[in-house]
């Protein structure tokens, strides 16, 4: 993995905000586990801590996944999308919960005819993870 300060970030499509979408993914299963964002700082200090940083639209400030709640990503591998538009972080998920839902991962609800249905049960009660405050991060979440 190359250091923060090598990293080619001229071939990324940031966008009006100065951010990138970053999907998180089970290295292991292929799962698909979330979405969020980063900014230069945000992929620098996830490639320099080697676990996932993003950045919190909602506070304006980086997000250490993990930080609060205990269910860290750790990067295993990084890669970026043909138009240089998303970056896919390959990641351990630590503590099997990558939504603030308490949830696996954040797509747990499916389309059926004109609604949505819930398709995964919570795994973790999240005022065991974050508290009772519930604080709300970048991405609609609690506070990591």
């Amino acid at each position: 993995m190359p250091s923060a300060t090598d990293i080619e970030t001229d071939s990324i499509q940031w966008n009006e905000q100065g951010l990138v979408a970053a999907i998180a993914q089970d290295w292991q299963s292929g799962e698909v586990l979330m979405l969020a964002w980063m900014n230069r700082e945000a992929l620098q200090c996830t490639t320099a801590e080697q676990r996932a940083v993003y950045w919190s639209r909602s506070r304006g400030a980086l997000w250490r996944k993990g930080e609060n709640s205990g269910n860290v990503q750790r990067l295993k591998e990084l890669r970026i999308d043909c138009d240089g538009d998303a970056l896919l972080l390959k990641v351990e998920q630590i503590g099997g919960i990558a939504c603030h839902t308490g949830r696996r991962h954040c797509f747990y609800r499916r389309l059926d005819g004109n609604r949505w249905v819930e398709t995964d049960a919570v795994l973790r009660d999240p005022k065991d993870m974050y508290g009772e405050s519930q604080g709300h991060g970048g991405n609609g979440g609690p506070q990591e």
